[in-house]
């Protein structure tokens, strides 16, 4: 990847301070500077201020959240003569559609990371110009970032700094993973499909959503890719052929993408009190799991997820079905040691999202999507633009590389 832009940042108007430039922005080296960018993710850790916070620890190279799209980049920021690293960046781009059918170039921004002894200078706001205009060079109309909607900083810095507009907000739904298994209906045939036809599927199915990225296959044959499964009444066994599109009234799908190889995740800062009684649970639904007792998992060490996508049901029998196939991944999970929790992330008004078995405490509703167009002419600023246009469907395809 050959990067063509650089930036100089001052802390301080240079007007003011008489200062040389004290931060260069330029492209990541692995050998120079990857220790540098895995101590600012730690010192960038969210719950500094003692409360309980989830801490999340990047597998392998600090690069490794982007490695899974073809066109990627990742940005440094350096300060002073030594070259300390201040900040850091990522970004992707990928080829998804913006409803019916229609696609689009879209980035993708995400990993910003400024050390705290160097924000308020304006180092954030550089990365992400900078990291757009490399987007743009690769053939961007879009660039979009995800954030909590109650994380003021990164909302402001985006929203009122470099020109996003609050766009999509999606529902992350987590399901701990217990100590024993969920039962499946004896009524429930669950099927493993092939990635291409998994692919052909989905083509169908989400040709009208939002952000279905076109290199599906891709996806679906990837090494962290578990499978793509399907839930159907036993009945229609004999009679389902999906290769020959022959599907029972009533079914569900989902694919299932392992995380534990890209990040794990880890709660710090609660109470002996609060950690000696999710032990307690464990205890017991170990030793009495006939209870089926809801026990806490070890979030306290680190632990990865299962990610849920592209999930969709069909019939009156639909709902169960997915609450099914969700079991069914939940047992995948139990028998995967590493594994602490799954999770999903749909659109709001998803109807899949009322199927899909969640702790609310676990969860949260508001997860923000923000949107800009990349392009500067005029004729990009009108009423049929993505983003001031309403969606032409309710589903929201999350790509599980994004996550």
């Amino acid at each position: 990847m050959s990067l063509k832009i650089a930036a100089e940042v001052y802390p301080k108007s240079p007007s003011e301070t008489g200062m040389e430039p004290l931060v260069l922005v330029k492209e990541y080296e692995e050998d120079r500077h990857k220790v540098a960018v895995e101590k600012l993710e730690r010192l960038c850790e969210v719950g500094q201020s003692g409360k309980p916070s989830l801490v999340t620890d990047l597998m392998g190279d600090p690069i490794c959240r982007i490695r899974h799209f073809q066109l990627h980049a990742m940005l440094v920021a350096e300060y002073g003569e030594e070259g300390e690293v201040v900040g850091v960046i990522r970004g992707c781009v990928k080829t998804v559609t913006r409803g019916n059918s229609v696609y689009v170039e879209l980035a993708y921004i995400l990993g910003l990371r400024v050390s705290p002894r160097h924000r308020r200078f304006g180092i954030g706001t550089k990365l992400v110009e900078h990291l757009e205009e490399w987007c743009k060079q690769k053939g961007s109309k879009y660039a979009y970032m995800a954030t909590d909607c109650t994380n003021e900083p990164s909302v402001n810095l985006f929203t009122k700094k470099c020109g996003y507009s609050k766009f999509r907000t999606l529902t992350i739904l987590v399901q701990p993973v217990h100590a024993h298994y969920k039962p499946i209906s004896s009524n429930v045939a669950v099927l493993r499909l092939p990635p291409r036809l998994a692919g052909s599927m989905y083509n169908h199915m989400f040709a009208n959503s939002e952000f279905y990225p076109k290199d599906i296959e891709l996806i679906l044959s990837n090494k962290l890719n578990l499978g793509t499964f399907m839930a159907i009444p036993k009945k229609y066994l004999s009679k389902c052929d999906p290769k020959r599109g022959i599907l029972p009234p009533s079914y569900a799908i989902l694919s299932v993408w392992n995380t534990k190889d890209v990040f794990k995740l880890q709660v710090k800062g609660v109470s002996p009190w609060a950690h000696a009684c999710c032990v307690g649970t464990r205890l017991l639904d170990e030793w009495m799991p006939w209870l089926r007792l809801p026990s806490f998992p070890d979030v306290f060490r680190p632990f990865g997820v299962y990610f849920l996508y592209g999930l969709h049901m069909e019939g009156k029998c639909g709902a169960q079905l997915m609450k099914s196939l969700c079991g069914f991944v939940h047992n995948m999970a139990r028998d995967d040691g590493g594994c602490g929790a799954i999770v999903a992330e749909l659109g709001q008004r998803d109807p899949v999202r009322d199927a899909v078995p969640h702790w609310r405490k676990f969860s949260w509703a508001e997860d923000m999507w923000c949107i800009k167009n990349l392009e500067d002419t005029k004729k990009d600023i009108q009423e049929s633009d993505w983003f001031t246009s309403r969606s032409s469907s309710p589903v929201i395809f999350v790509d599980p590389r994004d996550f």
